[in-house]
């Protein structure tokens, strides 16, 4: 009812927050009706007598008890601290009878007074004050979990590439198949097919059969796994192929490693996977984007809409336009800081380079194809529509690695060349002699070059680039290896050293896949043996660590994991965990868990200006 309230009077930053709170009360009612009513309240079972100060109140935390008033699970309100519902008069009625002088003094008219106090609080001021520091706690949270958003996409695009290797990949799969896909070094498509290991069919050695021919056909050196269904059976199958080549052969040198599909899906339904791939089969499409994102991450994720990654919290119930702005912005960022090969580029990579849109992306692969590959940068002036401005906005950001001039390959600008040559001309060498040997840079004084155009800090950018020309930020490619055995949640026990493969990092800790086709969480209090107060300073999406097993509950499909290896663990609760059954309605909790990150909301202040707003009379 609160939420109906007219917002004509509202400022334009609450009304759309208010949109944005409907519809994902919508959005929560509608996905109800698709699951059992007590699955949802399993999920909340927490915080049925929950209570925290709301300026204490961490981002995840907020977005958890919004959802669950809109799913109908949970009902939330504000009240005084230390205060008791029995009481006679309520405190903040008691501060709007000081703000009109209104005190009982015995006279005919003061108890009623004190009534319309009363009511006021009860029915007006309290309902509005809710409004307003749900909606200044949501904003907070909304921010605080689109950050989280950004930085986890910004981690997951900038994953070590495998770089130019042949790559099997395979969506696994059960009744329908394992689909699979070859791509050569460049990422082209050379060979599909779909094998039936597992059940109904069990055609197991037929399957290691097809795999094993790919592999010698092709001369594969890198298999990618999809980590959704089947993923630990399909690891098996690939770990008898692996033995089968080592045996066999001594010159092909095979690895496996499991990479999360996130997004494969609605790459495959794509408008650009159907003009890509007419005539291929939508399930295979799939196959196809996980053998390319294990040899560029950024290339091939960047085909996909970045909400569909799905690395964030809580991202359906935040306002979707900031959201959406926030994360084509990180993707922006990533791409240029990579820097793009302009010669083998797709439309939606180049799409994503600073001062390019579709329009010129496409134009740009169209004139690649009708006239070959770029030989400088200055032959990007010529394709149609492509302007100066436009141009010195890309330029810095395209790479051409085989053209005619050395410096094309760099992140050097183009209006930046003439200081590359006062650069060579002091110490009288070439630049491509420089650029195999940049020790003959240290000597220089970036002082040396400054002038009207070209200041500092944008000379030892130079400098530095020259040392390392096309430098990738990325980090060295690993794999991480599941442990042999563990395949599901009845596999785990407590105490277990594991290897997993971090998927997403939230407020409250980290998601760890360790081979069982459920994430265990990392809490942030168990990440490391001091205070962490932002997950990310301790582990990122991709990176490969070593944990230990706490606890495993079997019904609810939870598992907790610890970073802190020399933690002692109770092994008795290995066999609470597995044994709980929630056959009824759980009974309440209370959670005492102290908020990792507050949100500054003000409540106080809030309930002054509203009070403010009200006109004090003259004392009569």
């Amino acid at each position: 009812e609160a939420i109906e309230q007219p917002a004509t009077s509202k400022p334009t930053q609450v009304v759309d927050l208010m949109d944005a709170l409907r519809a994902s009360v919508e959005n929560a009612k509608s996905s109800r009706n698709k699951k059992s009513p007590q699955a949802e309240e399993e999920k909340f079972r927490d915080y049925y007598a929950y209570s925290e100060p709301i300026r204490t109140i961490p981002s995840h935390r907020a977005l958890a008890l919004f959802r669950g008033q809109a799913l109908d699970v949970l009902r939330i309100d504000l009240k005084l601290a230390d205060t008791q519902e029995a009481l006679d008069f309520h405190p903040c009625a008691a501060l709007i009878a000081k703000q009109f002088h209104i005190d009982n003094k015995n006279r005919p008219a003061d108890k009623w007074l004190l009534e319309v106090c009363q009511w006021t609080w009860r029915v007006k001021l309290h309902t509005q004050v809710c409004v307003e520091l749900f909606m200044q706690l949501r904003e907070a949270a909304e921010t605080e979990a689109i950050r989280i958003f950004s930085k986890n996409l910004q981690e997951l695009l900038l994953a070590a590439p495998a770089g130019a290797k042949v790559v099997l990949g395979i969506d696994p799969g059960f009744r329908t198949g394992c689909k699979i896909a070859v791509v050569d070094k460049t990422g082209k498509l050379v060979e599909t097919t779909t094998i039936y290991p597992h059940q109904p069919q069990n055609c197991w050695k037929e399957s290691l059969l097809t795999i094993t021919q790919l592999v010698t056909q092709h001369k594969v050196e890198l298999i990618a796994i999809g980590n959704g269904t089947a993923s630990r059976e399909t690891d098996k199958l690939t770990d008898e192929v692996i033995k089968f080549i080592e045996a066999s052969s001594s010159h092909l040198r095979l690895a496996k490693i499991v990479i999360s599909e996130a997004g494969a899906s609605i790459y495959s339904a794509s408008a650009f996977a159907a003009a890509e791939f007419p005539d291929l089969d939508v399930s295979l499409r799939g196959a196809v984007s996980i053998a390319r994102r294990l040899q560029d991450p950024l290339a091939e994720l960047v085909k996909i809409e970045p909400k569909s990654i799905g690395v964030g919290q809580y991202q359906h119930d935040i306002n979707q336009r900031a959201l959406t702005r926030a994360l084509d912005a990180t993707v922006e960022d990533c791409v240029n800081a990579v820097g793009v090969d302009i010669n083998t580029a797709s439309a939606p990579l180049l799409a994503r380079v600073s001062g390019l849109n579709r329009t010129l992306a496409q134009n740009i692969v169209q004139y690649r194809d009708t006239t070959g590959p770029f030989i400088n940068r200055q032959a990007i002036l010529n394709v149609p529509r492509l302007g100066n401005k436009t141009f010195e906005q890309a330029a810095g950001f395209l790479r051409i690695t085989d053209g005619n001039n050395p410096l094309d390959r760099s992140a050097v600008h183009p209006e930046a060349y003439p200081v590359v040559e006062r650069i060579l001309n002091k110490l009288k060498k070439g630049i491509s002699e420089v650029m195999k040997q940049p020790e003959a840079l240290k000597g220089l004084s970036p002082e040396e070059f400054t002038d009207e155009t070209f200041g500092l800090l944008t000379i030892r950018d130079i400098l530095s680039e020259l040392e390392k020309p096309g430098r990738d930020p990325r980090p060295e490619f690993r794999t991480a290896t599941f442990q042999e055995g563990i395949e599901t949640l009845a596999d785990l026990k407590v105490g277990m050293l594991l290897e997993g493969v971090v998927t997403n990092v939230a407020a409250f800790g980290a998601f760890i896949d360790i081979g069982v086709h459920q994430d265990g969480l990392v809490h942030v209090s168990a990440l490391a043996n001091h205070f962490v107060k932002d997950p990310h300073q301790i582990v990122k999406p991709g990176q490969i660590v070593k944990v230990k097993v706490l606890a495993v509950d079997i019904p609810r499909q939870r598992i907790s994991l610890t970073m802190r290896l020399d933690d002692p663990v109770d092994l008795h609760d290995q066999g609470k965990t597995q044994s709980s059954q929630s056959t009824s309605k759980p009974k309440p909790q209370r959670s005492n868990t102290k908020p990792e990150k507050p949100i500054n909301t003000q409540p106080a202040s809030a309930l002054a200006i509203a009070l403010s707003r009200m006109k004090t009379k003259p004392e009569n």
